[in-house]
Order: structure tokens, then sequence, then C-alpha cells
């Protein structure tokens, strides 16, 4: 088996000394590279001082929730203790990650790489790049996430994020007055006429980022286990959770090097804003010069709105290839299923319950009991948790409950995401895959 031992190291990836997860004294994590329906075993080590899990994100984990890392189907482990991971990457492909799920540790780090290769039978839906390279972007602070779940039990804001990571790394100095000296950034090294496969991942807190690389087309290929459409892009809005697989040919001028850029979207007027940019540097091997002027722009919302909604819609499956089996990934025909039950999920701003700030859906907070959800399941234990989380929003007083919706097994169920925010939201369907059918606005 792996053996990952994590525990705290200090860096200073804005120029502030600070404490981050690290696993194998690796901040990202190291690279879990497997094939579909390989069994794995992690033994995870934790050394830190309080509780911890390992999620995995978008692996399914089918019929084998015990090991999905999460507080509803595991225990923590505690401080000192291991845990051996064991699961199968079954009928999956693409590119994923695995980070802390508990207590707001993910804003400290922690994450890493997972990547799913296509067994040697099924054939690739595009020619083998000459090379793999992974880049984690996401907001960061330089209080620890300790001082930042103190801010949310307070009732307060998180604010402002203090920058934003390119593979846990601060920005080039590609602005004297904004950027300070000395910080290290990533240099991303390349040959020219290859084409690399990059593996995007947004880590981040809570701010969708848009991500581009200067001079260069971004050939989407993979959206999070699903071969898709190929179309090229020359930015990609990336909200937080999200992993993309791009291909990108080395076909530009090696006369300097070129700016990777990841930049806050959907977010206040506020001037600070603009001084938050995540930028590594794309360097080939024969390059004369370094970067400069202006970074590439980033969409404009003022002119165009929709942009980035027209642009999520542009992904589309590829109905024609195989990817972790030989058959076509194919799709279901919306109108065709018997949907049995519907939900409508409203997420609105934290409100204050019992003097915390808190997250809720149709006005209630996630409690998670001592209990796991599913040990409490599998069990028949009673007074764990409530099967009466409401189906349709409601003006109900908010409160803290170990609530679930009560679904049928084996129905198709229709979930409504409505966004009384003016913020983005993104959510995660923990072990399943959907098909978006609709969106509207009201």
């Amino acid at each position: 088996p792996v053996r990952w031992e994590v525990g705290y190291m200090t860096v200073a990836p804005l120029g502030v000394s600070q404490k981050v997860i690290a696993i194998n004294n690796q901040f990202p994590g190291p690279l879990l590279n497997v094939t579909t329906n390989w069994n794995v075993r992690v033994n995870v080590q934790n050394n830190l001082d309080e509780p911890l899990l390992l999620t995995w994100d978008g692996i399914q984990m089918r019929m084998n929730s015990w090991q999905d890392g999460v507080a509803g189907t595991n225990c923590p482990i505690p401080p000192g203790w291991n845990w051996t991971y064991q699961f199968q990457l079954k009928d999956q492909i693409g590119s994923f990650f695995y980070f802390p799920s508990l207590g707001l540790q993910r804003a400290a780090g922690g994450y890493g790489p997972v990547t799913v290769n296509n067994r040697a039978i099924v054939p690739v839906p595009f020619n083998q790049p000459d090379g793999d390279i992974t880049l984690f972007i996401g907001d960061w602070y330089t209080k620890s996430h300790t001082e930042l779940r103190d801010m949310l039990d307070d009732g307060k804001d998180l604010g402002i994020p203090d920058g934003i990571l390119i593979n846990a790394k601060g920005p080039c100095r590609y602005d004297t007055t904004l950027v300070p000296e000395g910080l290290q950034y990533e240099i991303v090294g390349v040959e020219p006429g290859k084409t690399y496969c990059f593996r995007v991942h947004n880590v981040g807190t809570s701010t969708s980022l848009n991500f581009r690389i200067q001079n260069h087309n971004m050939r989407l290929v993979e959206a999070e286990g699903t071969y898709t459409y190929q179309q090229n892009y020359t930015n990609l809005d990336i909200h937080v959770g999200q992993s993309y697989s791009f291909l990108v040919s080395m076909d530009q001028n090696a006369s300097t090097d070129y700016y990777i850029v990841a930049s806050p979207r959907f977010v206040s007027s506020e001037a600070r804003w603009h001084d938050v940019n995540g930028v590594a540097i794309l360097q080939y091997s024969n390059s004369k010069g370094s970067a400069s002027g202006p970074l590439p722009d980033a969409p404009d919302d003022f002119y165009d709105k929709y942009y980035s909604m027209n642009q999520a819609r542009s992904i589309r499956m590829n109905v024609s290839s195989g990817a972790a089996r030989p058959n076509p990934q194919g799709s279901f025909r919306y109108g065709s299923i018997n949907i049995t039950q519907t939900f409508v999920l409203k997420n609105e701003s934290p409100l204050r319950i019992d003097g915390k700030r808190r997250r809720t859906i149709n006005r209630v907070s996630y409690s998670p009991p001592e209990t796991p959800l599913r040990l409490a399941d599998l069990h028949n234990l009673t007074g764990v948790y409530k099967t009466d989380f409401p189906t349709m929003p409601s003006n109900a007083p908010p409160r803290r409950a170990s609530s679930v919706l009560n679904a049928s097994y084996k129905g198709f169920l229709e979930m409504v995401f409505q966004n009384n925010e003016t913020d983005v939201q993104t959510y995660h369907l923990d072990g399943y895959s959907f098909f978006v059918v609709g969106d509207g606005l009201w």
C-alpha cells in the first residue's frame, strides 16, 4: 500500500510564514497515479493535532461508501492514529483530487492529484500527449484554517482572500507594485512543438477562477471523468471543486515566456479584488526572454453577462467515445426518464444560528452527528438523524439539525438548485454523476 504521513509544515507562499497541511512533506501532496479498475490501498497517518479525513473528489466509491472520507460515512482519524483507505477505481477515468474534508482544513492545503488512466483495451479519443502537467489553482488566506474557522463561528465573513496560488506558490512579479519581491512562483517547463495534457483543479475555499494561458489555445478533452466534445478555449471559468483536462500545443514563438493566469470571477467591485491574481510562467526550453507586459485579459461580464453560462453550456459529453469501457459513453434521453421525486433546494446568504454564522439549504444547517449516518443506517440506530429534510423552500425559522432527504432507492431524482445569493455557489453531489437539463432566472 501507499503510505502517507499528514502533518504540518511551514511555508510562505504569499510572503507570510504560515503552517500548512502537507503529505509526506509535500505541498501539494503526492500524485496517486492509477488505472481503471485498480484496487488502491492508501495508509494515512494523522500527525496533525486534530482529527482528519481525506476525501477523494469525484471518485464514486461504488458499493464502498465506507472509504469516502467524509463525516457522513467515516469516523475521523484521531491525532496519532492511522487508517487504510481501500477502494477500487471502478469504471472511471480522468482527473480528480483528494483533500481534507473536516473543519475547513482544506483552506490549509492537504490536497493532491488523482489521475485515473484508461485501460489498454480502451482507445483514448485523442493522440497521446507528450507529457502531463497538473495545476492546482485556488484562493488563499494567510490566516490559519483554525483562525478562519473561528471567524465563521463568531459570525464574521472571511473577506477577500490574500491571494491566489498556483501549485501552492504565489504569483510571479508581473506587477512590481502589487507583487512583493522574493515570492516563489510556479514555472512550467515545456518543449517547443510538443503537446501536453494540463490537468487543472480549483481547490480553493470559495472563489470561482478564470484560467488561461497567454497566446495558447486550450483544447478541452475531459471533465471530471467524462470525455468531452473537443473544442478550443482561450480561457475557461473553473469553479471550486471542478477539474478539467486540456490539450495545449506549444506552437508559439519562443522569444519570451508566457503567463499562466488564474483570476477571480463574479466578485464585488471592491478595488482590492483586482490585486488578487495567481500567475505562473510557461517557459519553452529555448525561450529567449521573460514574460512581460499586461496579463492576458479576463472575460468582462459588463459587456457579456451571460459569458460564463454560455461557456458552461458549450461543454458537452463526447457520446461516441469509450471511457472506462470500450463501448461509447452514451447519454440518457431525459424526456423518457420516469422521475420519481423532485427536490427544490434553496441556498441563501449565511444566517446566524445560535450566535454562529451558518449556511443553510431550505433553512436547515446540517449538524454532523457523532455517529456517521451510514453507520447508523447500517446498524438501524435510532435518534441519530431524521429523514425530515424539507423537499421545498420555506420561510421556517433557520435551524441546525442532522436532517437528511428521504429519497427512494433506485429512483430518478430531479433536483432544482435555487441560488438566492449574489455569489456563485458550487454544489457537489458526493458519489454521483448527474446531468444538467435546464436553468433559468426568476
